[in-house]
């Protein structure tokens, strides 16, 4: 197996901070981009590359020697209420980001989309379908992950919503709708991104809800 080196934006949120740890443990190289002053922030053994997520001119020309890129760059606990946040971060990072990753040649981009369609967060859907027509029309190969909500730490009230899911879910006619917006936890879903970064696919390859639980449960069998 080829050892990868990975690029990483986000890497000191919800997600990233559970990730890196797993990445450097598989024996990856891992590199993450970092405003100035926030270097503390990364686990050991991840290398600091500075500059701003949402710039791609500050940081295009440090992706290399890294051949697979995850965009993780996303507002904190999305609602409604910040719609005008999705535009201003979330789909800037990822515009700057595939940008650069394309001009570095990255092997592999990997990006953390959202469940769609859904009947709620529209404007949150909307900017993640933006940020998945980008790498679409980019070239890139990659892989495009659509969680619906992650739980963990903080984030933690879906849970109360688990029996309802259970039922749901074997109800025919609801069966598809629960699936798709099913919960994962933190660990499934950086399960998953680890096993993303493993393997990068021939074009574009999209893993739902019920996809990412099964790269983490053949992962988690493996191991």
């Amino acid at each position: 197996m080829t050892k990868r080196s990975v690029f990483i934006t986000g890497g000191t949120g919800y997600v990233g901070r559970e990730l890196i740890p797993r990445l450097i443990t598989t024996g990856r190289q891992v590199r993450a981009l970092v405003r100035p002053g926030s270097e503390h922030k990364l686990p050991p053994g991840c290398e600091a590359v500075l500059g701003n997520a949402l710039d791609q001119s500050s940081f295009a020309n440090s992706i290399r020697p890294s051949d697979t890129f995850v965009q993780l760059v996303g507002v904190p606990h999305p609602s409604p209420a910040k719609a005008a946040q999705f535009q201003s971060i979330d789909l800037v990072s990822v515009k700057a980001s595939v940008l650069a990753a394309a001009g570095a040649e990255v092997q592999h981009f990997i990006y953390v989309s959202v469940a769609q369609p859904a009947p709620m967060m529209k404007a949150y859907q909307a900017v993640r379908a933006q940020g998945e027509k980008l790498i679409l029309e980019s070239g890139l190969k990659a892989t495009i992950l659509r969680p619906w909500y992650v739980l963990g730490p903080d984030h933690r009230w879906p849970y109360v919503l688990v029996p309802i899911y259970w039922l749901l879910e074997r109800i025919p006619s609801s069966r598809e709708t629960a699936l798709r917006l099913g919960l994962v936890t933190l660990d499934q879903m950086v399960a998953a991104l680890v096993t993303s970064v493993e393997t990068t696919p021939e074009q574009v390859r999209i893993l739902d809800v019920p996809a990412i639980r099964n790269a983490a449960s053949s992962r988690d069998s493996i191991a």
